[in-house]
């Protein structure tokens, strides 16, 4: 009992030894441990109270879920400033004592993380202006997907193969963004074409309305229409231009689909499509004029 009593009081001085004095404040280990276990909740319980209010109490009141993740986002960081004072209030530690040590901080900030803070204030830009939000279909640096998250330092983007992408905030606001569904999910695209000067021009800007009516994911309204684009060096080149809403997503696919039809239905009646075709004329006589210049064995002896 002697030996458990002094090992308790050892643990006590211990913890109780000041590490750091700035003022009148001293900072010891169990403050350091009482800080991160409360940091360490008040994380996680944030987190969980963001997707709380995201996906049931803003569920039934507010449709877009871009919005809901917004406002959810916005309340948690509050929470983690306010409750981070609250946190520093109870610990013992006086926030005026901690100048000397915010200018470090600043310091250590300018140089080391700039690219951090870059981040979190372009997350911050992002959920107030919202040029992106969860649900879109965006393009940025190379990497096309939806956006599933947005965090305060980066933002989730899953592509069609399922392969999660982790996006710093500042690429959005930096970079050119194609946001496929910023102003709504109808979405203009386009199918070249090139058909044989042969062909009957009328017919083809038929058969390509053919198509376009044919396939379930491309809108009446507004309807399909055909462009007769140039007369190229192998073909006339059209352009089948259609509305759709439910494969922005995998646009590929929808442009494959109507790919298919259009071939079928050229096949079907005759429209040719053109290839890269070279033709080579072969002057008669070359071999002969090349012959007459080479010199005959008495003029090389000359």
């Amino acid at each position: 009992m002697e030996i458990l009593r002094h090992i308790l009081n050892y643990a006590k001085s211990a913890l109780s030894a000041p590490l750091l004095k700035v003022g009148s404040m001293q900072l010891t280990l169990w403050t350091i441990i009482y800080l991160l276990v409360l940091f360490f909740l008040l994380i996680y319980l944030s987190g969980k109270l963001r997707n709380l209010v995201a996906e049931r109490l803003l569920t039934g009141k507010i449709a877009d879920i871009g919005i809901r993740h917004a406002m959810a986002s916005i309340l948690r960081y509050l929470i983690i400033v306010i409750g981070t004072l609250i946190i520093l209030q109870t610990a013992g530690i006086d926030l005026t004592a901690l100048n000397v040590l915010a200018g470090a901080v600043g310091i250590g900030v300018g140089f080391g993380l700039q690219n951090i803070v870059s981040n979190f204030i372009s997350g911050l830009i992002i959920l107030f202006e919202r040029p992106i939000k969860v649900g879109d279909r965006i393009e940025v640096g190379g990497v096309e997907g939806d956006v599933v998250r947005i965090k305060g330092r980066s933002t989730t983007v899953v592509t069609n193969d399922n392969i999660t992408i982790i996006v710093p905030n500042s690429r959005f606001i930096t970079e050119n963004v194609v946001n496929w569904s910023h102003s709504g999910r109808t979405v203009r695209f386009r199918v070249p074409v090139s058909v044989s000067y042969d062909s009957d021009v009328r017919l083809v800007e038929r058969l390509l309305l053919e198509v376009a009516a044919e396939n379930p994911d491309v809108l009446e309204r507004p309807a399909p229409g055909v462009r007769f684009i140039e007369f190229r060096e192998n073909g006339l080149l059209f352009e089948l231009r259609i509305w759709s809403t439910t494969l922005i997503q995998k646009k590929r696919l929808l442009i494959s689909s109507l790919n298919f039809g259009i071939i079928e239905k050229f096949r079907q009646h005759g429209i040719e499509i053109p290839f890269p075709q070279l033709d080579l004329h072969v002057r008669r006589g070359l071999r002969k004029t090349v012959a007459a210049e080479e010199p005959t064995p008495e003029k090389a002896d000359e």
